[in-house]
């Protein structure tokens, strides 16, 4: 079982989308274990402040060292330097990042048969406190930095989700049939039609290719592959 562990000062935003469908699904079959973790647990202060003035002045919030590096070393069991977690290599950390690499179909096919562990740290307001990837690097797990898009978002709970969600459909079982990933089949952008095959709108019709109506697998087949986008 794939286990997805988030860190985010905003855990009610997972609510709806991870208790819905395929993913909702996933965990009640065990294929998949979500925790979403509030990091305003590990705030030191009575007002769980995780976020202060950035140094060197500018504008926005930075979210701080302390109570990340607290919520890293309780859930990846780290003490100190050395840590002792097994398995690092079956665990991967992501920080999201407009500047990050990019994330991809490839990225999320292997680390769905790679890794047992995802953390994901889903940053807000103006990020967070830079120090967090050296401490998370001395403890012995590497943070790789990514983006899910060129475009700057107010925060990594979105990020979050989508990484989840593409991670997760690579799972055996996940989607039902192994045939309904699309790279299974004839790779992504391929159009699909469903009944009725004519469809007439304001006096138009609109109707299915023919050939998806003949029957022909291989037909269909050839036909597919030369209208995937």
């Amino acid at each position: 079982m794939l286990q997805f562990d988030i860190i985010t000062i905003f855990p009610k935003i997972f609510d709806s989308y991870f208790g819905e469908s395929i993913i909702k699904r996933a965990r009640k079959n065990k294929l998949i274990k979500i925790n979403v973790h509030n990091l305003r647990i590990w705030a030191a202060d009575k007002h769980k402040k995780v976020d202060d003035k950035p140094y060197g002045g500018g504008a926005g919030m930075v979210l701080k060292t302390e109570p990340l590096a607290k919520a890293m070393g309780s859930i990846l069991k780290i003490s100190g330097p050395s840590g002792h977690l097994a398995k690092r290599d079956k665990t991967k950390v992501l920080l999201f990042s407009a500047a990050g690499t990019q994330f991809t179909q490839k990225m999320a096919g292997d680390w769905a048969k790679k890794i047992n562990r995802v953390v994901m740290i889903a940053g807000h307001y103006e990020g967070v406190d830079e120090r967090i990837k050296k401490i998370i690097r001395d403890s012995g797990f590497p943070i790789q930095e990514i983006s899910i898009g060129p475009y700057v978002l107010t925060g990594g709970e979105l990020p979050a989700m989508i990484v989840a969600d593409a991670i997760s459909r690579h799972i055996k079982g996940v989607l039902g049939k192994e045939e309904s990933l699309e790279e299974k089949r004839f790779g992504i952008g391929v159009p699909v039609y469903t009944r009725p095959n004519i469809f007439i709108w304001k006096n138009k019709k609109y109707a299915v290719p023919k050939v998806l109506l003949s029957g022909n697998h291989q037909k269909i087949a050839e036909w597919r592959v030369k209208h995937k986008k």
